[in-house]
């Protein structure tokens, strides 16, 4: 078996967007003798014997010089301990240490998955052995040393949780940001609540500084539109607390550009709770009560609206295709076995 260091943004089960990939490194861990793991800030976590963690310090508040003096400190020093170099989502660690690993004769594998490019993510394709993204969107799919991969959901933990789902329950599970389109969910809403629609609608997400003034309209939306007492925004929660989230509700909404496949919709997809998303690249793979037109509010409240009014037999039948499509072709087991 073997070594691979693995280069992140953050290791920390708790982290509400990140702690995503803790599982990820315990399925590694599987499928290599030795995984080192260079991250820019750590948490809490809990990782098997074969793992070890070296931080950049970002939580004890180093300056930006100080991490790149670690990065280098630490992949000089655990040169030996690692075959092959897996960056997650940050191509700036590629730029930083391609040189280094190319001359030492470390693979490099990038993961990528934005639907935005610069000529510095070009560089770090080129210095890249293998790239890998989850959306044809993807800037970085469109070169030939790019595999379309399993989005890598932990569908063990991701499964439907025992508690009553409220009928006609809409959430989101997301950072209240304008890349997120939450205001185009908004503006459905608001459609749904003119018809004589009833509903509730949730959101779980917290909003970056930059975005403190969007996040402001939004609120002031809601309010103008007389939908505070149903429609709720709720603080961002750790990653391991939403299957319970998701399970409580019968409609899971992501308006997300179709350059990225957001976890979230097949985290909520294996947890049997409906998906509609705006994301065209799974129009052909999700029931067509699944997908509205991106930018479209009136197109994504006649979803919502169609899926209320199904029988609970025709419903079932929808979560079942969306959940055996997360299991078979989007499970953690499956993309890691592919990279490995």
């Amino acid at each position: 078996m073997k070594k691979i260091l693995i280069v992140t943004q953050k290791v920390n089960m708790k982290d509400p967007i990140l702690g995503f990939f803790h599982r990820w490194i315990i399925e590694f861990a599987k499928h290599y003798s030795q995984v080192t793991v260079i991250c820019l800030e750590q948490g809490r976590h809990d990782l098997p014997d074969n793992v070890k963690v070296l931080s950049l310090h970002k939580e004890l508040g180093v300056s930006k010089l100080k991490y790149v003096w670690n990065f280098y400190k630490y992949i000089w020093q655990e040169r030996k301990n690692y075959d092959l170099v897996f960056v997650h989502m940050n191509q700036e660690y590629i730029l930083l240490g391609c040189i280094f690993w190319m001359i030492i004769g470390k693979k490099i594998l990038l993961w990528r998955n934005h639907p935005m490019g610069s000529y510095l993510t070009k560089l770090a394709v080129l210095w890249s052995d293998q790239v890998f993204c989850t959306s044809k969107q993807s800037f970085t799919a469109r070169y030939s040393k790019t595999q379309i991969m399993p989005v890598g959901i932990d569908t063990d933990f991701f499964t439907k949780q025992v508690m009553d789902q409220k009928p006609n329950s809409i959430v989101v599970v997301s950072r209240i940001s304008p890349i997120k389109n939450i205001h185009l969910i908004i503006e459905a809403l608001k459609i749904l609540a003119v018809d004589g629609v009833k509903f509730t609608a949730d959101f779980y997400g917290d909003c970056l500084p930059k975005d403190k003034e969007y996040c402001s309209q939004i609120l002031n939306r809601v309010s103008e539109a007389g939908m505070t007492d149903f429609v709720r925004f709720n603080a961002a929660i750790p990653n391991h607390k939403t299957p319970e989230i998701y399970s409580s509700h019968e409609v899971f909404i992501n308006a997300t550009p179709s350059g990225s496949l957001d976890k979230t919709i097949f985290e909520a997809g294996a947890c049997e709770t409906f998906v509609i998303t705006s994301n065209q690249s799974l129009s052909d793979v999700l029931p067509k009560e699944s997908v509205f037109m991106e930018n479209d509010p009136e197109n994504l409240a006649q979803n919502i609206k169609n899926y209320f009014s199904l029988s609970s037999d025709h419903k079932s039948i929808l979560v079942k295709q969306i959940h055996d499509f997360v299991l078979e072709k989007h499970s953690l087991k499956k993309l890691v076995k592919m990279i490995s």
